[in-house]
C-alpha cells in the first residue's frame, strides 16, 4: 500500500469512527428512553440491559453504517479539498479516481461487513432480544424461551398440506392442538387433529390424535381411525422449514415494502421450495430477495456520491457537505420506498425495482465524478 493510501484511510478512518461512535449513543439512548417503562415492566436489571443493547447493536450498526460513512467521507473530502490537499496530489499526476480507490475500497469492505451482519447477526439478535425481555416476566402474548409462534397457520404448498397450531416450542419442536388438513390423490381429503405433536428422530408424532376422512369439501367429516400415540412419518415438514414457514408467512401478511429480519437464505430456499407461488406473493419475496442483496452495496454508492460532492476544489464550508448528505439520503430513501413499492405490486420487475436506487446514484456519482476538472 503506498504511503498515500495510507494517509488517506487515516484520515478517514478518524472521522469515521466518531460519527459511528457518536451516531450509536445517539441511537442506543433514544431507544433506551423509549423503551425504559417497558424495561421496568419486563425487571430488567442493568446488566440485562446492557446485554440487549450489545445484541442488538448489529441491527444499529446496519441502519446507520451507510449514513455514517457518507458523513465521515464528505467531512474528510471537503477538509482535503479546503486546505488544497486535492488539488496538490492531481497537479503531481495522481488522477481523481486513483486518489479515490482507497475510499472505494473501504466502501467495498463496509458493503461486506453490512451483508454479514444483515444475514448473520440481526435476526439472531433480534430473537436473542425477545428473550432478554421475557427472562424474568412472561406476559400474554409474550413468545417465552421456547414458545416462539402463537395461533399460526401455513400451508405447505409442496405437499398440498395446510398445518395449524395454537403454540409451537422451538427448542423442543412441539406443537399444542395441532390440525394437518391434506387431500390425497384420488380426492379424498384428511383431517388430523389431535392435543399435541412432537418431532422425535425425524417423525412427527401425534398424541391423543383423530383423523377424519371425507369425499369432497361439501360431505361431512367422518371419523377415520383414533390413537393414543400416532406417528405419521409422510409428514416431511422438518422444524426449521416449519420456522421458515411461518417467518416467510408473517412478512407476506405485513407487506412486502416493511422490514422483515428474514435472512436470505430462508427467502431462497422457500421460493425454490415453491416455485408456482401466487403472483402477488412472487413479486413481494422476489423483490424482497433483491432487496436484501442491493441494500449492503448501499456503502459503495455513499462513496460514488461522496466523491463530486466533496472533492470539489474551492474553500467552502464544512456544513455544505452535511447539508448535501442530508439531502442525498432523503432522495435516496423516497426513491428506495417508491421503488420497492413498485415492485411489489408488480409494476417493476423485482431485481430492478431492488437494484434500481444503487444504479441511479451510483450511475450519477460516476458521471459527475467524471466531470470534474
Amino acid at each position: 500500500m503506498r504511503l498515500l493510501d495510507r494517509y488517506l484511510i487515516r484520515e478517514l478512518l478518524i472521522p469515521l469512527a466518531f460519527c459511528l461512535g457518536g451516531f450509536l449513543i445517539f441511537w442506543i439512548s433514544a431507544d433506551a428512553f423509549n423503551n425504559l417503562a417497558e424495561f421496568q415492566e419486563a425487571r430488567l436489571r442493568p446488566m440485562d440491559i446492557l446485554e440487549y443493547y450489545l445484541v442488538m447493536t448489529p441491527e444499529f450498526v446496519v441502519a446507520i453504517l451507510p449514513i455514517v460513512l457518507l458523513l465521515a467521507l464528505l467531512y474528510t473530502l471537503t477538509h482535503h479539498s479546503r486546505h488544497n490537499e486535492i488539488t496538490a496530489m492531481r497537479a503531481a499526476g495522481v488522477s481523481l479516481w486513483r486518489i479515490c480507490v482507497p475510499y472505494l475500497a473501504v466502501g467495498l469492505l463496509a458493503s461486506v461487513v453490512l451483508f454479514g451482519l444483515n444475514e448473520g447477526c440481526v435476526p439472531r439478535g433480534a430473537e436473542w432480544a425477545d428473550r432478554i425481555k421475557t427472562r424474568y416476566v412472561q406476559r400474554p402474548g409474550d413468545a417465552g424461551k421456547q414458545a416462539q409462534f402463537h395461533n399460526f397457520g401455513f400451508t405447505n404448498m409442496r405437499d398440498h398440506r395446510i398445518w395449524f397450531f395454537t403454540e409451537y416450542h422451538v427448542q423442543t419442536s412441539e406443537m399444542l392442538t395441532p390440525k394437518v388438513r391434506w387431500t390425497l390423490p384420488d380426492g379424498w381429503s384428511r383431517l388430523l387433529v389431535a392435543d399435541r405433536a412432537i418431532r422425535t428422530n425425524g417423525v412427527w408424532t401425534f398424541f391423543n390424535a383423530t383423523e377424519y376422512t371425507r369425499e369432497n369439501t361439501n360431505a361431512d367429516l367422518v371419523p377415520l381411525l383414533q390413537s393414543n400415540v400416532l406417528a405419521m412419518p409422510e409428514f416431511k415438514e422438518t422444524p426449521m422449514e416449519i420456522q421458515s414457514e411461518v417467518e416467510i408467512s408473517r412478512y407476506l401478511n405485513l407487506g412486502g415494502t416493511k422490514k422483515a429480519n428474514i435472512p436470505l437464505v430462508d427467502i431462497w430456499n422457500y421460493l425454490r421450495s415453491y416455485p408456482d407461488l401466487p403472483h402477488d406473493d412472487s413479486c413481494r419475496l422476489l423483490t424482497k430477495l433483491h432487496d436484501r442483496l442491493a441494500s449492503p452495496w448501499t456503502c459503495m454508492v455513499v462513496v460514488l456520491i461522496a466523491i463530486p460532492f466533496g472533492a470539489a476544489s474551492g474553500r467552502r464550508n464544512v456544513f455544505f457537505g452535511v447539508a448535501g448528505s442530508i439531502f442525498v439520503c432523503f432522495a435516496y430513501f423516497v426513491i428506495q420506498q417508491v421503488s420497492l413499492a413498485l415492485g411489489t405490486s408488480g409494476h417493476l420487475p423485482p431485481w430492478l425495482a431492488a437494484w434500481l436506487p444503487n444504479l441511479i446514484f451510483g450511475a450519477t456519482g460516476v458521471v459527475l465524478t467524471t466531470r470534474m476538472r
